[in-house]
Parts: structure tokens; C-alpha cells; sequence
């Protein structure tokens, strides 16, 4: 199985965590951007990590998005939802997805919410994908 992750920065060690477990389990990583966080980046990084993510996420058979998550997650799960990628939405507690805090798309049928720790939502998607 083919995945992508998309997060914030500060969930860069959390994507890793998520990465190393579906790994061992014989699923393969299309790009890890989490890699690739640096503060010495220029716009010409940033245009050349964006390619990288955008087929990154064309060549994933599922994406993860780990919440809470930045303004660029967010573009990753509209690209996912327009390529009609299977996509697992994890969170560690229920308030990422309760009315105060959710964002709309979230609540798309497509779209599988899994609230718990990263051990507890790897264990469902791996689960839940055959």
C-alpha cells in the first residue's frame, strides 16, 4: 500500500512515528516531507517540496492527514479529495472535529475520522485497509 502524510511542522516528528510503523509493515512511504524541514528555505525549496508533495500525494493510494494541521495540510486534503484518494483523518482528541473547531470538509463522507493515540489510529488504518 502506497501512503502520503500530511501535517503541520510541528507534527514532523509524529509523520515520522506513523511513516516507521506502516513501513515495518510492508507499506511504502510516496514522500516524506517531515525530512525536509529546514529554516534556511528559499521560495525556489519551497516550489521544489510542493512538486515533490503534490506527486507525492497523486501516487498514494491513501493519505493521512494528523491534526492538528497547518494551511498547507489543508491543500493537501483538498488535492486528496479531488483525486478521490481514500483518506484517514487522525486526531488525538475529539475536539479537532467538534463544531467549534472543525472544518467542514471533514465531515465529508469520504473521509475516515479516527480520534486516539498514533499507535491506536495506525492500528485501525491498518486495519481498515486490506
Amino acid at each position: 500500500m502506497r501512503f502520503y502524510i500530511g501535517s503541520g511542522f510541528k507534527n514532523c516528528e509524529l509523520v515520522n512515528y506513523y511513516s516507521k510503523i506502516l513501513e515495518k509493515n510492508g507499506w511504502k512511504h510516496t514522500y516524506n516531507w517531515a525530512k525536509n524541514i529546514s529554516n534556511d528555505e528559499t521560495i525556489e525549496d519551497l516550489i521544489k517540496y510542493s512538486k515533490l508533495e503534490q506527486k507525492g500525494i497523486i501516487e498514494s493510494d491513501i493519505v493521512i492527514i494528523l491534526l492538528p494541521a497547518g494551511r498547507g495540510t489543508h491543500i493537501e486534503l483538498g488535492m486528496a479529495l479531488a483525486l478521490n484518494k481514500e483518506i484517514f483523518l487522525c486526531s488525538a482528541t475529539k475536539e479537532e472535529f467538534s463544531i467549534e473547531n472543525t472544518v467542514n470538509f471533514y465531515q465529508l463522507p469520504q473521509i475516515k475520522r479516527l480520534v486516539g493515540s498514533a499507535d491506536d489510529n495506525i492500528k485501525q488504518i491498518l486495519n481498515m485497509v486490506k
